[in-house]
């Protein structure tokens, strides 16, 4: 037995994003689903923008275990990276700054 609403089934299908942002959707979310590197981004978040080993010290983890979460960041489009001189500094995109704030919210538990 077939029980759909084909009106209401239609326009939500045609409503859903496309294949491509459906995937960078949850390349985002699943970027910030490790614990490291959502700890990373509220540290990037917290300071506007962060070099490696700042960020290694404010997270308490290995300098080279940060750097490649930090370029997991920004290779998912939720970081963004510019060199000063030597350094590489991080900062969160706009896209990162939302899905952050979904996802960590201060104050609110599971």
């Amino acid at each position: 037995m077939l029980c759909l609403d084909l009106p209401k089934a239609e326009r939500i299908r045609k409503q859903l994003a496309s294949d491509e942002q459906l995937e960078r959707w949850a390349a985002g979310a699943k970027a910030l689903g490790d614990p490291t590197r959502l700890a990373v981004a509220l540290a990037i978040d917290a300071g506007d923008s962060a070099c490696v080993c700042d960020l290694a010290w404010i997270v308490g983890r290995d300098e080279r275990l940060v750097s490649h979460h930090a370029r997991q960041l920004k290779a998912s489009g939720i970081a963004r990276s510019q060199r000063d001189g030597k350094m590489v500094m991080y900062e969160l995109t706009e896209r990162g700054r939302e899905l952050l704030a979904a996802v960590a919210t201060p104050g609110v538990t599971a």
